[in-house]
This record gives structure tokens, C-alpha cells and sequence, in this order.
């Protein structure tokens, strides 16, 4: 496993399994078939209803596991979001957790985003965390963000795959020292109607590439991720594909490869626009257990 060193100094796995809308039921064997496989970094958010699982399937392992978690918008504002923490860290089965991030940016009520900052820097502070971080920020968020904040984040997940590479957004984060982390690193939200094939991993670049090497799309889609700089959070509950997300760390993609990959940016998001994303429309209760 590859590591990336954050901007305080910690490190994290270079490769993480996500569980984004795995059902808490099949939550518990797919983290333990990925712990098994030898993930060492798990990506849970408080909105996904399966911190527990993760957290039963953690204190199973006999390994290391960095773990990251996200506060939802509804526990947004300092006091809020300091109780986030609580909730999060009691499913979850830990006195501190690894990377704690906030989950979107809220620009309708930006003024709770930089509440419930102020508590993950106060969290970090007092070691309950070990890093802090954001998700879903665009540009005009991180530098409205970084205008009041003491503590640079360490990261920023955003959706970034082939066809919707946030460019931008990267660049900026680069420039502040800011990790870019890629969910739906492999497109797996995407559907593009006028592309000619289904999503990425229909892609005929990215298939030429993969049978060159006598690999899957996936796999080179991971790759690509990697070699640019990006941590990635591929999920599956299928056993087989989580070994093969895991196994690309014994080739290299060139240059032109590379380039060809780049190329296929579409400009189309598949998550929801961050503006979208307001309490109204999203905001719902996180459970205290």
C-alpha cells in the first residue's frame, strides 16, 4: 500500500473503501472481505446510516484502519456539529477517529458551514481527531473557507472520475496544500445518454488501455487516479471486485495513456450541484445511535 502525507504531517492509506449505499445488512462483510483483502483506510459518512457496521467490522480486525467519517448538514453549527462527533464516534466504537470531514458545503447557510469548521478545529485541537477536512467544496467555498479558518483542511472529496475531473478545483487544492480525494472514482454514478456507451467503464479508451495490460476499466481507472496524485474510495460489496479495485499497484499507465484518459472529460456532473444541497432539500436528522 502507497501512502499520502497530509498537510499535518499524517499519513493515509493512498487507496480506501468506501461504503456509500452499501445497506448497513451487507455493511459488516463488505468491510471485513476489504480488511481482508488488505484496505487499510474505510470512508463511512454519519448520512449513510452505517457507521455502526463499520465500526463492528473494525473491532473484528487484527490490523490498523484509518478511518474517516463526515459530519451530515443537518449537525452543522459548532455545538451541532461537536455532538456530530459524539454520534459519529459511538457508532463507530472509537475515542478518536482519523479524518473527520464536513460532507457539503452549504453555500444557502455558509455561515453554519464555518460554525461546524471552527468545531472540527476544536476537535482537532483537543486530539479527538487526527486530521480535519471538507467534501464537496468548490473553489469559491475553499476560499471563502480559508478567509476565517486557523486550520488549512487536510483534504477535499469531490466527485472526480473520467468524465468529470474538477480540474479546478484540484488545482486549487494543490496550490493549498489541500488532498484531492476521488469519490465515484470510477464513474460509478455516471450515465451519459449522448456518450455512445453506457459509463466509463464502457469507455473504448479506457478498454483498449485495459486489455493492453490485461486488466479491467476499473483498475485503470484507479491507476489513473493514483499516478495523477488523487487518494481514491472505490466500493463494492462483491468480493471479487473489491480484491481487483485493490490490486493496482503493479503497473504504470504512460504518459499518452494518461493523456488519453484526461481526454475524456465530459464536463457532466453525476452527483447533485453543491448549491442543490440545502437544508430544505436535504437536511435530515442523524440518529444519536
Amino acid at each position: 500500500m502507497e501512502h499520502y502525507t497530509l498537510n499535518n504531517g499524517v499519513e493515509m492509506p493512498a487507496l480506501g473503501f468506501g461504503v456509500f449505499q452499501t445497506p448497513p445488512d451487507e455493511t459488516v462483510t463488505a468491510v471485513e472481505a476489504a480488511l481482508s483483502t488488505g484496505y487499510r483506510h474505510v470512508d463511512t459518512a454519519a448520512a449513510y446510516g452505517n457507521e455502526r457496521q463499520v465500526g463492528e467490522a473494525i473491532a473484528e480486525a487484527e490490523a490498523d484502519v484509518f478511518l474517516e467519517t463526515k459530519i451530515w448538514i443537518s449537525d452543522y453549527g459548532y455545538d451541532e456539529t461537536l455532538h456530530g462527533f459524539d454520534k459519529s464516534a459511538g457508532k463507530l466504537g472509537v475515542d478518536v477517529i482519523d479524518l473527520l470531514i464536513l460532507h457539503q458545503a452549504l453555500p444557502s447557510e455558509f455561515g453554519k458551514t464555518l460554525d461546524a469548521y471552527r468545531a472540527l478545529e476544536k476537535l482537532l485541537a483537543d486530539g479527538k481527531v487526527r486530521a480535519i477536512g471538507v467534501s464537496n467544496f468548490m473553489v469559491e467555498h475553499l476560499t471563502a473557507l480559508l478567509e476565517k479558518a486557523t486550520v488549512v483542511p487536510a483534504v477535499n472529496q469531490i466527485e472526480v472520475h473520467p468524465y468529470f475531473q474538477q480540474r479546478e478545483v484540484q488545482a486549487y487544492g494543490e496550490k493549498h496544500g489541500i488532498l484531492t480525494q476521488a469519490w465515484a472514482p470510477i464513474g460509478g454514478i455516471t450515465f451519459y445518454r449522448d456518450s455512445g456507451h453506457r459509463s466509463t467503464l464502457e469507455d473504448p479508451v479506457i478498454g483498449e488501455i485495459a486489455r493492453a495490460y490485461g486488466r479491467s476499466p476499473a483498475q485503470v481507472m484507479l491507476r489513473w487516479h493514483l499516478q495523477q496524485g488523487r487518494q481514491v474510495i472505490p466500493k463494492s460489496t462483491n468480493p471479487k471486485r473489491i480484491a481487483e479495485n485493490f490490486d493496482v499497484f503493479d503497473f504504470e499507465l504512460t504518459a499518452e495513456q494518461l493523456d488519453a484518459i484526461d481526454g475524456l472529460e465530459t464536463g457532466k456532473r453525476g452527483g447533485p450541484e453543491p448549491t442543490a444541497v440545502t437544508l430544505e432539500s436535504f437536511g435530515r436528522p442523524i440518529p444519536e445511535a
